[in-house]
């Protein structure tokens, strides 16, 4: 495939619920023209697109594929995105590199929650949007009640640019509402022919529909149609549909049935005639606040909007060309890390096939093999000034404890999961020095299955899960003294250390160490070993393992040996005299505190607030947000919803989302605070 100009080539991810048919979209259009030889399809392991051996097991895409789609001298790239909330991320991504989101609606269960969510992210991002109703030849499809539940949820801007020929069995090709004819998939080819006469009269009103619609776009037009002087000429109506889906003031509805290739080749003619090119849709903002036009002539650049490790040919940088021209031994600067690449060679994918280009223009998707330096979200170009804003990526929120089943593989399963904590920026990964664990965090439960799943199979590592334990700490209510002594007789030099300390509450001001000693009755190399005992005994804890925090700590008198004295007998004697305060400070258990932030449509409120209470949380304020859903703000503790994500999820049935922020620590209530001194008396005895 040539390298096509800019105004050649159209970019669209396909988004929506999982099940709806993107995958088989984009599969059909593969085949329709010509790209593939036989159709690909999930259910049997045989798409091109969901190749991965987890796609395949699960029948459902996970990760980002591309489908470069050669129609009638143009480019289209078709990225076919997930579904899943677990993986929105690249969703997200993917929705930077395009100019247009079609939207794959199932003719049966119409557009459901994810397909909303998806709208108001695209919405916001000003992107272009187009909306295929699939699967029309099922069983209970219903292309006016899918067709009026997507007016009812996403407004008037909606209208039909084909139609369904029959629905259900009866479903055998689709009406061309623009050109007024009727377009049949009959024996791999397409047959265009006039349009039966029962299906007239629906045939105008949705042409009146979108001519009403589309005149939007010129005013003089639309002034002279709404005054009824005349009405749009078929000329008219083809010139103004460009403008209007690019100004968004038009959003298109297709119809069909992908699995038997049932209005294909009507969406690739739109597609190709009236989406917008990719310089068609305004400059995009950079990180300095300026803009950045998609011009051919312009400096060479590119966006990496996905990373891939790949086992056979290693990383690889899924790139949107901004500017410029893209070929081998072009050397690029990422504006991040201002460290260099040069470019080695240039692939199209079209799932996991890589074919080699010798260039790339500007608007174009390409990948990129061993790029060294470069992640999702850096900004490439030769002059290393260019960096375009990133979509914010979503926050993972759903942390487990992850360990190898074998300890001999710790380090090696250390490393496969900096891998992908490095190339997915929805995956973090931190060790826990107070809980000694290691904690993944990602979007969800599914993610991290599929992280499971992605080591066994790669690198042969069996890893399990833990439940995360919640960093807690420890404090005091009471001021309180008590002396440390240390006497050790060995039959040579002995040791000794003694000392008083005065132990009382700091709240808010971590650990403070004041030297009151007078007289020299300790010395001062013996007064930083005291200190320096105390903190040893803070990591510790007295009630259970856990850190002490926010005292402050006087020592006042003491006394000394003049021979057996030295610093570790007076860094075990603070050790001492700090166990020995504590049992009379009155010493309390301290739990990190979540605030966070709930937001969800009015049905689930009262759910939502009801939980809160069962999890020891306060609401601490409500209100609305710009698409009017219910903002719920609460402070819980940390322990009630580390698995929030998961159980949200579950309560709204996916219709809510979040944030959390871990911020400050509040005292335990005393029975959750006596079971937990309990369980760790009790792993103590049991070794």
């Amino acid at each position: 495939m040539a390298a096509p100009s800019t105004e050649q080539v159209r970019n669209i991810v396909l988004v929506g619920q999982d099940g709806a048919g993107k995958t088989s979209l984009a599969e059909a259009m593969l085949h329709v023209s010509g790209k593939t030889s036989r159709l690909g399809t999930t259910h049997d392991g045989k798409s091109n697109l969901d190749y991965d051996p987890e796609e395949i097991k699960r029948q459902f895409t996970i990760s980002t594929s591309i489908a470069p789609i050669p129609w009638k001298g143009f480019k289209i790239n078709i990225l076919d995105t997930s579904g899943s909330d677990d993986f929105l991320g690249e969703t997200i991504a993917a929705m930077e590199a395009t100019e247009m989101a079609m939207f794959v609606v199932d003719a049966v269960a119409g557009p459901q929650i994810n397909t909303t969510k998806l709208w108001q992210l695209a919405e916001r991002e000003r992107l272009c949007r187009a909306v295929y109703i699939n699967h029309i030849d099922r069983e209970h499809a219903d292309f006016d009640a899918a067709f009026a539940a997507l007016v009812s949820q996403f407004g008037q801007r909606v209208g039909a640019v084909t139609i369904p020929i029959g629905v259900d069995a009866d479903f055998k090709g689709v009406i061309d509402v623009i050109r007024m004819k009727a377009r049949y998939h009959r024996d791999g080819k397409e047959q265009i022919e006039e349009i039966p006469a029962e299906l007239a009269d629906a045939a105008q009103t949705a042409r009146d529909k979108l001519c009403d619609l589309v005149a939007e776009a010129d005013d003089e037009l639309m002034m002279k149609y709404l005054d009824g002087e005349e009405q749009l000429t078929q000329s008219e109506l083809e010139s103004l549909l460009s403008a209007a889906i690019s100004q968004e003031i038009f959003i298109p509805v297709f119809v069909g049935s992908t699995l038997i290739e049932q209005g294909i080749e009507g969406l690739l003619d739109d597609i190709v005639t009236y989406f917008p090119a990719p310089d068609a849709h305004g400059p995009i903002p950079t990180a300095t606040g300026d803009e950045l036009h998609i011009d051919e002539s312009g400096e060479p650049a590119g966006y990496v909007f996905k990373t891939v490790s790949d086992a056979f040919v290693g990383r690889l940088s899924f790139v949107k060309v901004l500017s410029g021209v893209l070929e081998p031994g072009v050397e690029l600067i990422n504006a991040k890390t201002k460290k260099k690449d040069r470019l080695a060679h240039l692939y199209v994918m079209t799932g996991k096939e890589t074919e080699d280009v010798k260039s790339a223009r500007a608007g174009d998707i390409i990948v990129i093999p061993k790029l060294t330096d470069a992640h999702t979200g850096d900004t490439l170009s030769t002059s290393g000034s260019i960096q375009i804003a990133p979509l914010p990526f979503p926050k993972p929120l759903y942390p487990v404890a992850i360990e190898a089943a074998n300890t001999k593989d710790e380090d090696k399963l250390g490393d496969q999961l900096a891998k992908i904590a490095e190339i997915d920026p929805c995956v973090t990964l931190h060790r826990d020095e107070q809980t000694h664990q290691t904690i993944l965090t990602t979007l969800g439960e599914g993610a991290v299955n599929l992280i499971l799943a992605r080591i066994k199979e790669r690198a042969g590592i069996e890893a399990k899960l833990l439940e995360v334990k919640v960093p807690y700490r420890e404090t005091i209510r009471k001021k309180a003294e008590a002396q440390g002594r240390h006497k050790k007789q060995t039959g040579g030099a002995g040791q000794f250390g003694d000392c008083w300390i005065r132990l009382e509450p700091n709240p808010g001001g971590g650990y403070e160490f004041v030297d009151e000693v007078v007289g020299g009755k300790i010395s001062k190399p013996m007064i930083v070993a005291v200190d320096k005992g105390i903190r040893d005994a803070m990591v510790e804890g007295f009630l259970t393992d856990d850190p002490f925090v926010d005292v402050k700590v006087a020592v006042y008198d003491g006394s000394m040996h003049p021979v057996d004295s030295n610093e570790m007998a007076f860094k075990l004697a603070g050790r001492l005299a700090f166990r020995n305060a504590c049992e009379k400070a009155d010493p309390y258990l301290l739990e990190p505190m979540a605030n966070i932030e709930v937001t969800v449509t009015d049905e689930y409120n009262g759910t939502i607030l009801s939980d809160f209470s069962t999890r020891r949380g306060r609401v601490t304020g409500t209100g609305t947000d710009d698409d009017g859903r219910t903002v719920i703000k609460a402070r819980v503790p940390y322990k009630e919803v580390v698995t929030y994500a998961r159980d949200l999820r579950s309560m709204t049935r996916g219709v809510g989302s979040y944030s959390l922020e871990i911020e400050g620590y509040e005292e335990v209530p005393a029975d959750i605070a006596k079971k937990l001194v309990a369980e760790y008396q009790a792993s103590r005895e049991n070794g």
